[in-house]
């Protein structure tokens, strides 16, 4: 797993994992040339509730998904901390993991960059890792607030291959392929008994129904 190209770090409470997870990090791999993809999920999610499946079932249900997928791990870090899952305790562990000059790439999409002033330590991110921010195509995912505009503006680069040169401080705008699935629409469609397949990969379906999950109210 310790090849010479950048490492992608796409986390997350995956409950459950879907198509639109498993494509951002197909199309961030292939773009930015990434030696693999690190699926994180969180233990103790700060920024919503409880999730509907435990821990180890989100876990599972990550490795199902990406079972077939050369070049994708899962990652099982911040599922052993019992703290809350923070994004910079992650990305420094990792660090001290693959050393100071292996670039690091975090994966997020617009909406969650748009809120990443609300995050613990947030500055502290551009110092561990490279930021590759998905968005639909022709819109840019410019954020609102002062601060993280003149982030975006001062760290901004359009050329994928440049993330290879330095093992942090970069942000990537990344137009990928827009599909409109969210876990809670997942689950909700299984709180009103109907199926989610087409939606998610069926082995994680399998899994959920096997497991009963999504019968009963889960976390926002």
């Amino acid at each position: 797993m310790n090849g010479p190209g950048p490492v992608g770090l796409l986390g997350g409470t995956f409950d459950p994992i879907h198509h639109a997870h498993l494509r951002l990090a197909h199309e961030a791999q292939a773009a930015c040339g990434l030696d693999h993809v690190r699926f994180v999920p969180s233990a103790t999610p700060p920024h919503r509730g409880t999730p509907g499946a435990t821990a180890e079932q989100r876990l599972a249900m990550v490795e199902l998904a990406i079972a077939d997928h050369p070049g994708f791990f899962a990652d099982r870090r911040e599922l052993d901390r019992s703290q809350p899952s923070y994004t910079i305790h992650t990305l420094e562990s990792l660090r001290t993991e693959l050393g100071a000059d292996r670039p690091i790439c975090l994966l997020l999409g617009a909406d969650a960059f748009r809120l990443l002033e609300t995050w613990h330590r947030w500055r502290d991110l551009f110092a561990a890792a490279h930021l590759v921010v998905a968005h639909r195509p022709g819109f840019d995912p410019l954020p609102d607030t002062p601060a993280l505009v003149d982030e975006y503006r001062r760290r901004r680069i359009d050329d994928p291959s440049a993330l290879a040169r330095q093992p942090a401080g970069c942000l990537l705008p990344l137009a990928i392929t827009p599909l409109d699935i969210s876990a809670s629409a997942i689950r909700a469609e299984r709180m009103a008994g109907g199926s989610p397949c087409y939606l998610l990969p069926d082995s994680v379906l399998g899994y959920i129904e096997s497991h009963h999950l999504y019968r009963s109210v889960a976390g926002g």
